[in-house]
Parts: C-alpha cells; structure tokens; sequence
C-alpha cells in the first residue's frame, strides 16, 4: 500500500509566520506532527511519503503515486484542504481525512472517502482493519479518551527538518481548565492524560540522532495541568537527558498559576525551558468571570508574568478583546 501524507497550507497571517521566516531562510515553523505519528501507526511494509504544502507544491504525479491520501488539517486550513481533496478525487485517489478541522466538521466534506476522527489511537486501527477486509465505513468517531502510553514515536525520517524553524512534540492532551472560547476540552477533555517520561526521552533521543539541535516545542494544551507528574517524573528526566547536550532550547504552553509553584518553576528553567505561551486574555475581572478564565482572576498579572520573567522565561502573551464584559478602556487596560 502506498500512502502519502498531505499537509494543507497555512493562509498569509499572523500564524503562518510566512514573512518573519524569510529572515531566518526556514520554509514552515514545524512539521506536521499529527500526520507523522500516524504515520508511525501504519504498517511498517507500506511505503509512506509526506508533502507539506508550506514547503512545497503537490504535483498530479504525486498524488497518482498514493492508493490513499492522508490528510489532517486545523480549522485555518480548511480553504487549501478543500483544494487537495478535490484534486484527489479529479484523479480518482481517495481520501482519508482526520485532525482537528474535519472532528469538528466532518459533514462540510462530502467528497472525502473515509474519515478517522477523535484521537488515532482509538478509531485508526478499527479503520485499517476494516481497510483490510475491503469492508472501510466512512466515519470512524470515539467518545473514548485513549491512553497514549502506546502512543509510538513520530516518523521523523519522513520530514526534511532542516526546513523548519522548530520541532514539536506532544506530552500530554488535556486541561483541567474550561475556559469558554478554547475547543480543546470538547476535543480531548479536561483530564490531562501524559505520556511517561521515556516515551518524551525517547522521541528527544531520536531527533537528537537525527542531528537536530535546535528548538522543540512541547504542544501541549496546558503543559503544567498534570502539576505531580511533570514535577516528579518528567522534569527530572529531561534535566538527567540533556547533560551533555548542546543546542536545545524547550518552549511550551502553560496557564498563568505556574507563577504560584517556585519549585515548579525553577524545574522547568533548569530543564531547558526559555519561553513560555500564556492565556493572559483580559486584566478584566469581570471578562475573566464570563469566559471562565478562574485560574486568572484575584490575581496581579503583571506580577505574576514579571516572576515567570525573573525566573527567566520569556513570556508569550495571549489576548482576547471583545468580551461582552469590556469596557471602552480595554486596549489602554
């Protein structure tokens, strides 16, 4: 079975870094992570290319190569998603498609053959299965939230990282928050479910081996919202890990309360964290009530984003503003 990987293309805005990237002679921030663990999750005698459409352009040739093509989109994505599909089909190669943009939106995708929906680990194999019988439904969907103990490492080798800026990897999928404009609950649920501390060494060891030596970014959606686990386990093993090593810098997402925990703290720093991304949102209170936002309010955000500063992490900054709750004097605020 021959299948290739299509990762859509990112529109000109602020979050395809199109124009920044010029400057630092990079094509795309990262590859496409979703797209190379399930490519891990394929059998290992089916050959497997990935095209990334922020790095190159999808010829006819290649799509007639593939007797599937493989795409995983997010919602920003969806215009040049639709453009792959339908070349797909113009050519009579199917489609699989699966990620953030078609869970959501599946029904908005008549063309697409079979869908894999929700997380691989659950609605993958029962599609390969039945890929096998000749018996393939159209929609593959779990409520379940899998464990990702099993979760194997991303096939590196398919991407030309010296094209990319940065390389992401994934600890955990998750929050225990529920803030009210953030998908990521209704897409992977509040309990923050981890890999082990091998699994994160393990996927580290073969980028290394690789000889990749620049940043990673840990992905996840709050990296701090199972607090004892990373504590105890995983920060200690990435300070043990990176001994020796020369060249990597980690960034990541974290929620505000990180300022509250100075142990925690100083474990990331000396894990190798130097940036990190927070929902700072709105210094409303009253805004902060209607979104949700609780881990933010009876606080002073710029005291606690001066301790993450002090600590010496660089603070990324996130901001809504259009709350029904603002005042006129939000942007000044």
């Amino acid at each position: 079975m021959k299948i290739l990987l299509v990762y859509p293309e990112f529109p000109d805005t602020f979050w395809s870094f199109k124009h920044a990237l010029k400057f630092i002679s990079k094509k795309a921030t990262s590859p496409p992570l979703g797209l190379l663990t399930v490519a891990s999750m394929l059998p290992t005698d089916w050959e497997k290319q990935l095209v990334d459409l922020n790095l190159t352009t999808l010829s006819e040739e290649k799509i007639k190569w593939a007797d599937y093509v493989f795409i995983s989109a997010m919602i920003v994505q969806k215009a040049s998603a639709r453009v792959i599909i339908d070349r797909c089909k113009l050519v009579g190669v199917k489609v699989v498609a699966g990620g953030p943009l078609f869970t959501m939106e599946y029904d908005q995708f008549p063309k697409v053959d079979h869908f894999v929906l929700n997380e691989a680990e659950e609605t993958l194999l029962p599609f390969l299965s039945d890929l096998e019988k000749n018996q393939a439904k159209r929609v593959y969907t779990s409520t379940v939230y899998p464990d990702i103990h099993n979760t194997p490492v991303p096939l590196w080798q398919l991407a030309n990282l010296k094209q990319y800026q940065t390389v992401s990897v994934q600890l955990s999928r998750g929050c225990p928050f529920n803030c009210d404009f953030c998908n990521v609950t209704a897409l992977l649920g509040h309990y923050p479910r981890t890999k082990t501390a091998a699994q994160i060494i393990a996927e580290l060891e073969g980028l290394y081996e690789l000889g990749w030596r620049k940043g990673i970014f840990f992905v996840d959606d709050n990296f701090i919202g199972n607090k004892k686990h990373i504590k105890f386990e995983v920060l200690p093993a990435l300070i043990e890990w990176r001994k020796g090593k020369v060249g990597f810098a980690f960034s990541t997402e974290v929620s505000i309360n990180l300022a509250d925990d100075p142990e925690l703290l100083d474990l990331m720093v000396r894990a190798g964290f130097d940036t990190v991304f927070v929902g700072i949102e709105t210094p409303n209170e009253e805004s902060l009530t209607e979104c949700s936002k609780n881990q933010n309010k009876n606080r002073d955000l710029v005291e606690s984003v001066k301790q993450l500063q002090r600590a010496g992490l660089q603070v990324q900054g996130g901001f809504i503003v259009g709350f029904d709750n603002d005042p006129v004097s939000i942007f000044q605020q």
